[in-house]
């Protein structure tokens, strides 16, 4: 079959990933699909995708929510996609592509956008049963579905793919061990000290990781699948999935045969317009292309540049490629990841300002000139400034490098704004947008908001790494114009969090429904409300409750319908719709006969249970219909609800102070049952977490708390706005020196200052760095009482305390509300069948059924250049 181009010239592209389909809409931008034929030849089954983003499959995402190609793009311009059937042979001399299917098309333009094939490594055992890439979506289907049977899981290469891999086989459920020939993870991106701390951080995640080590020999049983690896140093591996992700290679067969010039080392040579170097005709871009300055890119930053360039060069306007910033900002394993500019410090006389903090996983390294100029940096476990700092890059900031790695609570650190960063700087990497563009399209384009900023410049539809400073920069650029920016809570409400606090508070409104009709906007009134407003306004009436009147039961009435899916049923929602159940255990005391209890329950309900980083006991498992049966049981034996579920108080750690430890110079679990047990069910903007250590050794990690108390000969210190998770925070230390009575005291002014003016879902770390004046009007008010407001917040603290209720046994011993636990309406009886576990080191796990993603299976033709699925 031929397809005949007539007069119309013929772009014909083989290739539609992420970089091909930045091509496309290129050439749309610039009129040519209006006069051009444009031909898509794509080898996978389905348009392009996210690559970036590969691994969220695991955490939920479809393809579909991974696809970057709309049907009415394709069909606006023209566009003639094939997918699943690539290209197989190119005739130069006679300009014509044939593809698998047989289809025949003649060009005036080729575009190869072929990308690159992941590098397996020539060892014995390569191709057995178990081994895979970690590649295509096809790729995670494969693996998803092997691993269902297997319990160990092993990953070749320590890079930024092998990460993924590696927390995509833990989250299937696999004991996982990652292999890195180098001596440090990620030896592209980080040094040797941030190396040093994702080493330290990923393995305190359950991961076993085995640096400075090659792969030998991938050892197979008699059934020809994996049983175990050899390693370089001489040790073996038992495992029985292997995962090799040790870099990829360029996808440049086609060219080669085709005779266009090739690189030594692979890529298919191209001049500084994308054009190869063999033939005008032929364009490459992406992950297959050499580029002019001889480097093959694997980022898709510099990948949209090159289709940027080739677009322009094939509308015959000037433009080339000449290298590009390899800055990348990630989060591995939860953990963020960000190297920028000369990262390992290659220029000559060049400083490095280091900031380490081994046990909050913490690494920030900025590489500075003689001068002061800014010329690259590394950053492990706390990535915020990244987009800052990069922007910053080449020349030198407003203030020295040491605020800059120092850590909020650490020091001084510095905040630069927006307004600091010249206009010349470049904000999104991945298209090149700089400041000076972005508030063009706020000034000249009438930009008002981040979507429509993105629409206009491209800047944050890439990795998406610049969006909070492109969301300051809108921000800023409007208010300078003068333009009153909405801050409202959301389309139903112009008023802020902190406001409607204060409207709830006052007129003592104690339904949503009044809330909404009274203040809501104009055009919300007489509606349902959003997902955004309805949980905030609940959480607002429930910490407020015995102060307005309310119930504060939040399944009483209205209040149910405002909560989401984990408070609706008081439990966590886990991935495969079973929930789980976590009794509070105040500052981790528990009498053996209550553990027995524990193990009784998870037993006769077959729970799966977990000691947590909180210091409690996680049952993982239970139906929707076996919740109040288990708590019931829970109840009768003297625990209560943990409200793990809530955004609430979830515990106050502590270690066994002096009464045990010979270091110890207070009581810090009678402290940290104390303060459980009092803040216990307080509703809140965010979910409180807290620590009481017995001496200045920290055991119980009170400084990384949203208020953390640390023992001293004279008292107790109080420290606030801590906080762990993906970005720490060290605690600021508010009053020291403090008796029991103070103690308390200043706790229950710090956490109703808290709930009464942070933002929606803002823990008390952002509200810190936010709130005007900052720990220093924290401490005015809480301290010294500069807005005379104590008194008050004492007394909402003290209702708070007195009408206390536990939830879950005010549910157990209402009939009505025990009606809601089912998991059909219409058949209350009857369990929800998708529900399923699978045994797992004498436990259970759940059984997650194979995504159906709607498309045809792929054939063995269908298999990229180099994959080893099996």
């Amino acid at each position: 079959m031929t397809a005949t181009p007539g007069h119309t010239p013929t772009i014909v592209l083989v290739g539609h990933g992420m970089v091909g389909q930045r091509f496309l809409e290129a050439l749309a931008e610039r009129g040519l699909t209006g006069t051009h034929r444009v031909v898509v030849l794509c080898e996978e089954p389905r348009p392009a995708y996210d690559r970036v983003h590969l691994t969220s499959y695991f955490a939920g995402k479809s393809p579909e929510d991974l696809s970057m190609t709309d049907p009415a793009f394709l069909a606006e311009h023209g566009i003639e996609l094939r997918v699943g059937d690539p290209a197989e042979t190119i005739d130069r001399e006679a300009r014509r592509v044939t593809a698998r299917s047989g289809l025949v098309v003649e060009y005036d333009v080729l575009v190869l956008a072929t990308g690159s094939y992941p590098f397996v490594p020539p060892v014995p055992g390569k191709d057995a049963e178990g081994c895979f890439v970690y590649r295509t979506i096809e790729d995670l289907l494969a693996i998803e579905e092997y691993a269902k049977n297997v319990t160990t899981g092993a990953v070749v290469g320590g890079g930024l793919l092998g990460l993924e891999a590696a927390g995509a086989l833990k989250g299937l459920g696999l004991t996982s061990h990652i292999v890195e020939f180098a001596p440090r993870l990620m030896p592209v991106q980080v040094d040797e000290g941030g190396g040093a701390a994702l080493l330290r951080t990923i393995e305190e995640m359950g991961l076993s990781v085995h640096t400075g080590v090659g792969t030998q020999e991938v050892v197979v049983g008699d059934d020809g699948a994996v049983t175990g690896m050899k390693l370089s140093d001489g040790s073996e591996l038992a495992t029985d999935l292997v995962v090799f992700s040790a870099g990829v290679r360029p996808r440049d067969q086609l060219a080669r045969d085709c005779g266009l010039a090739v690189g030594e080392r692979g890529g298919i040579s191209v001049d500084e317009q994308c054009r190869t170097v063999t033939d005008p005709h032929v364009f490459a871009i992406g992950e297959c292309a050499l580029a002019a300055d001889g480097r093959v890119y694997g980022l898709v930053a510099p990948g949209y540049e090159q289709a940027e360039t080739a677009a322009a060069t094939i509308a015959r306007d000037e433009a080339a490629f000449t290298g590009a910033d390899l800055s990348t900002k990630l989060k591995l394993l939860g953990v963020d990841v960000a190297s920028f500019g000369d990262a390992h410090g290659t220029t000559a006389d060049c400083l490095d300002v280091v900031y380490s903090d081994s046990r909050a996983g913490l690494y920030k390294k900025l590489v500075v000139g003689r001068d002061g100029t800014l010329l690259g940096g590394i950053l492990v476990g706390d990535a915020e400034a990244y987009g800052t700092l990069r922007a910053f890059t080449g020349s030198v900031p407003p203030v020295s490098a040491e605020s800059l790695v120092l850590p909020a609570g650490a020091g001084a650190p510095a905040q630069l704004g927006p307004s600091a960063l010249p206009d010349e700087a470049v904000i999104c990497s991945c298209h090149n947008v700089t400041k000076g563009t972005i508030r063009g399209a706020v000034t000249e384009h009438s930009c008002t908001t981040v979507p429509e900023v993105k629409k206009c410049t491209k800047a944050g539809t890439g990795c998406g790494s610049c969006v909070k400073v492109l969301g300051q920069l809108v921000t800023a650029e409007l208010e300078a114009s003068g333009v009153e920016v909405d801050k409202g809570l959301c389309g139903c409400f112009a008023q802020t969090r902190e406001e409607l606090y204060e409207i709830v508070r006052a007129l003592r409104i104690t339904s949503f429904r009044e809330l909404l009709d009274r203040h809501g906007r104009e055009g919300a009134r007489g509606g349902e409300g959003c997902e955004v407003c309805k949980p905030t306004v609940g959480s607002i009436i429930a910490s407020l409750a015995p102060a307005i009147g309310a119930s504060g039961y939040v399944l009483d009435g209205e209040q149910a319908a405002l909560q989401d899916t984990n408070d609706h049923f008081l439990a966590n929602l886990q991935r495969n719709g079973s929930y789980s159940v976590v009794p509070r255990i105040p500052g981790g005391e528990i009498a053996p006969e209550k553990l027995i209890v524990i193990g009784e329950i998870a037993r006769d309900f077959g729970l799966y249970t977990k000691i947590t980083g909180g210091q409690r006991i996680d049952m993982f498992g239970a139906r929707v219909e076996q919740l109040p049966l288990i708590w019931a049981r829970l109840v009768d034996a003297g625990f209560e609800s943990g409200h793990a579920y809530g955004k609430s108080l979830r515990t106050v750690k502590s270690c066994v102070g002096q009464t045990w430890c010979r270091y110890g110079v207070q009581d810090s679990v009678r402290m940290a049952i104390d303060l459980e047990l009092r803040y216990r069910g307080l509703r809140s903007p965010h979910k409180l977490k807290s620590a009481v250590s017995g001496c200045a050794r920290e055991c119980a990690e009170a400084q990384s708390k949203d208020f953390g108390v640390i023992a001293t000969s004279n008292g107790w210190n109080l420290y606030v706005g801590g906080n762990g998770g993906a970005t720490p925070r060290h605690a600021d230390l508010l009053a020291q020196d403090l008796s029991d009575a103070e103690l308390v005291r200043l706790i229950d002014r710090f956490l109703m200052f808290y709930i009464r003016t942070a933002d929606k879902l803002e823990r008390t770390s952002t509200w810190l760095e936010r709130i005007p004046g900052g720990l220093d009007h924290v401490r005015d008010v809480v301290v010294h009482d500069s807005l005379g407001i104590c008194d008050e917040l004492e007394s909402l603290m003290r209702a708070h305390v007195a009408h206390y209720r536990d939830e879950w046994a005010e549910t157990v011993n209402d009939p009505e509300k025990l009606a809601r636990f089912v998991s059909f309406v219409n058949a209350p009886g009857t369990p929800d069948p998708v529900v399923g576990f699978v045994p797992e080191r004498d436990q259970m796990k759940p059984d997650l059924p194979l995504l159906d993603i709607g498309l045809r299976r792929p054939s063995q033709d269908d298999l990229l250049e180099g994959s080893t699925r099996r």
